[in-house]
C-alpha cells in the first residue's frame, strides 16, 4: 500500500507531526475498508476522523509547536547541539524529538513509503516514518501533572485581586464553578480523543466533529488566544518596568512617550531576537519555572502584606454591573485546553489523565483564590490590574516580584508566539519564499503588531477580560461540549446530552455578556 506524505528531509526522524498522525489514521481507514476484520472504530464519525495523507489540513505544525507550551524541560540536553527549525518545539519532558539545524521551517520533500503489512493501530500507537509503531507515550503521571499545572499557571494570577474589586467577594464562587466546569470539559476532550486513534490535538477533534471547517475555526481561535496572550505580555512588561523606573520618558520634537510606552518599545526590542531563534530550548528551561514563579510571587505578596502594608477589610459583597469583567478574568485563568490534548496524547497511562486535570485545576484554584483574597485585603479598592503595580518598590519583596514577572514574560513570549508564526509560514505557497529570512520578517511583523495593539489598548485587565470572555470561553467551555455531542452524541444518554447543552448555552451567554462589557470598558477608556 503506497502512502504519499509530506515529511521532513531526514528519513530517520521519527518525530510525530500531524502529517504522520494523519497517515496513521489513513492506514487504519484503508485497512478497515480493504479487509474483512471485525475491528471497528468506536467513533460514529469514522469518515471524519480518518484524516488521510493527501487530505492533511492546516495547521500541520500545531502539535509539535504546542508541545513546548507544556513547559517542562526535556530529560536530556543533547538536543541543544542540534537545534532545528522546530526542534525546540519538543522541549517538554514528554518529547525528546529533534530535527536538524539545516532543515527549513516548511518541509517539501515527498517520500513514497510502502507498508508491506496492513496494521491496525490501537489508541496508544502511531505509524512512524519507516512504518514501525514506536511508543510516543513517554509522560509519567507526575510529569503530566507538572505540565498541566505549568499551563494553568499563567498571567491571570496577577489580576484576580482586581477581579474581586470589580465583581465583589461573591464573584469568587465563580472561580470554583468555572474550575469544575473546565475540568469536566477537559474530560470531554479526552473522550473525544479516545473516539479514534488518529485524534491527537484540539484541531483534530474539531475536524472529527465538524470537518475541515471545524478544524480551521478551532485553529484560528486557538492562535488568536495565543496572540492575545502575547499582547498581554507586552502590556505587563511595560507596566512593571515603568514601576521600577517611573520617571523615564522621551520627548522628541512633538512626540512624547511616557514610561509605559517607552518600556513597551524597549521590552519589545529585547524580546525580538528571542522570536528569531530556531532553538528555543534555553527559553523553555526558563519557562519551566512558571510554577515556581507563581509561588514566588504569592510569597512576595504575603511578605509585603504581613511585614509592611498589613491586611484591611473592605470591598462589596457583589457588584452585578461589573461582574462580567470578573467572569472574563476568571475564565482566562483556566485557559489551558489548547494544550490538554497534547498532554493526554503523550501520557504513558492515559487513564490517569482525569486525575491530572483534577490536580492541575485544584492547584490553580487554590493559588488564584489565595492571591485574590490576599491581594484585595492588602490593597483594597486601590488594587491595580496587576497586584505587582501596588507593591511599593522600596521593599525587597516588591523588587523580586516585579523582576520575576519581567523574566517570565521575556521567556514565554517567544514560546507563545512561535506556534502562530509556524502556522503562518505553512501558508507560504512557494518554496523560494520559505526561507529563514522570510520567517524572520513574518515573526518581526507579528511582534510589531502586538506592540502596536499593546500601546493602543494598554488596559491589562480589560484586554484579559475580553480574551477570557470571547476566546477562552469558546475553547474551554463551548467547543468541548459541541465536539463531544457531535462525535459521540448517538451514544450518550439524555442526562449527558442535557448537561452538555446547558454548559454550552451557559458559556455562550457568559461569552456574550463578558465580551460586550469588556468592549464597552475599553471604548470608555479610549475616549
Amino acid at each position: 500500500m503506497k502512502i504519499d506524505e509530506d515529511l521532513g528531509l531526514d528519513r530517520e526522524d521519527a518525530f510525530q507531526t500531524d502529517d504522520e498522525e494523519n497517515r496513521a489514521e489513513r492506514v487504519c481507514c484503508h485497512v478497515e475498508d480493504d479487509t474483512e476484520s471485525d475491528f471497528t472504530f468506536p467513533s460514529r464519525n469514522s469518515s471524519n476522523n480518518c484524516i488521510g495523507a493527501n487530505n492533511s489540513k492546516w495547521p500541520q505544525s500545531y502539535r509539535k509547536s504546542m508541545d513546548m507550551l507544556k513547559g517542562t524541560a526535556p530529560q536530556s540536553l543533547s538536543f541543544l547541539k542540534r537545534s532545528g527549525a522546530t526542534g525546540s518545539m519538543g522541549s517538554s519532558s514528554c518529547n525528546n524529538d529533534e530535527s536538524s539545524l539545516g532543515t527549513p521551517f516548511i518541509f517539501d520533500t515527498i517520500l513514497d513509503e510502502e507498508v508491506h503489512t496492513p496494521v491496525l493501530l490501537t489508541s496508544d500507537q502511531s505509524v512512524s516514518v519507516n512504518g514501525s509503531i514506536p511508543s510516543e507515550k513517554q509522560c509519567s503521571f507526575t510529569q503530566a501533572l507538572i505540565n498541566g499545572i505549568n499551563v494553568l499557571s499563567g498571567i491571570g494570577l496577577l489580576t484576580t485581586p482586581y477581579a474581586v474589586k470589580e465583581g465583589g467577594w461573591f464573584s469568587l464562587t465563580l472561580l470554583i464553578i468555572f474550575g469544575i466546569i473546565a475540568c469536566y470539559t477537559g474530560v470531554l476532550l479526552k473522550r473525544c480523543l479516545e473516539s479514534s486513534p488518529g485524534l491527537q490535538t484540539y484541531p483534530d477533534i474539531g475536524q472529527a466533529a465538524f470537518g475541515v471547517a471545524g478544524r480551521l475555526m478551532i485553529s484560528v481561535i486557538l492562535y488568536a488566544e495565543l496572540y492575545a496572550a502575547c499582547v498581554e505580555y507586552v502590556i505587563m512588561m511595560s507596566d512593571n518596568l515603568s514601576m521600577i523606573f517611573p520617571t523615564t520618558n522621551i520627548h522628541f520634537a512633538e512626540i512624547y512617550l511616557d514610561a509605559p510606552q517607552v518600556f513597551a518599545i524597549i521590552g519589545t526590542l529585547i524580546i525580538l531576537p528571542t522570536v528569531w531563534l530556531r532553538d528555543l530550548s534555553l527559553l523553555s528551561y526558563i519557562s519551566v519555572g512558571g510554577v515556581g514563579a507563581s509561588i514566588l510571587m504569592v510569597l512576595c505578596l504575603l511578605w509585603v502584606g504581613v511585614d509592611q502594608v498589613g491586611f484591611h477589610r473592605g470591598g462589596t459583597a457583589l457588584n452585578l454591573a461589573n461582574l462580567p469583567i470578573s467572569v472574563g478574568i476568571y475564565s482566562f485563568c483556566y485557559a489551558g485546553h489548547s494544550v490538554f490534548p497534547n498532554i493526554y496524547s503523550s501520557m504513558r497511562e492515559p487513564s490517569l489523565f482525569p486525575f491530572v486535570l483534577i490536580g492541575s485545576f485544584m492547584f490553580c484554584w487554590t493559588v488564584c483564590t489565595g492571591v485574590a483574597i490576599s491581594g484585595f485585603l492588602i490593597f483594597g479598592d486601590s488594587v491595580e490590574s496587576q497586584f505587582t503595580l501596588n507593591m511599593p518598590m522600596k521593599f525587597l519583596a516588591s523588587k523580586i516580584a516585579v523582576c520575576t514577572v519581567v523574566i517570565i514574560t521575556v521567556s514565554k513570549y517567544a514560546l507563545t508566539l512561535t506556534p502562530i508564526a509556524l502556522s503562518l509560514e505553512e501558508l507560504v505557497s512557494s518554496t523560494w519564499f520559505r526561507s529563514y529570512g522570510v520567517s524572520i520578517l513574518i515573526r518581526t511583523a507579528l511582534v510589531i503588531s502586538t506592540l502596536v495593539i499593546a500601546m493602543t489598548v494598554p488596559f491589562f485587565a480589560f484586554v484579559m477580560a475580553l480574551a477570557g470572555s470571547l476566546l477562552a470561553m469558546l475553547i474551554t467551555i463551548i467547543f468541548p461540549c459541541a465536539c463531544y455531542l457531535s462525535i459521540l452524541g448517538d451514544r450518550l444518554n439524555k442526562l449527558q446530552i442535557t448537561a452538555c447543552i446547558c454548559i454550552a448555552v451557559l458559556g455562550l451567554v457568559i461569552a456574550c455578556l463578558g465580551t460586550y462589557s469588556s468592549i464597552i470598558r475599553i471604548a470608555g477608556r479610549l475616549d
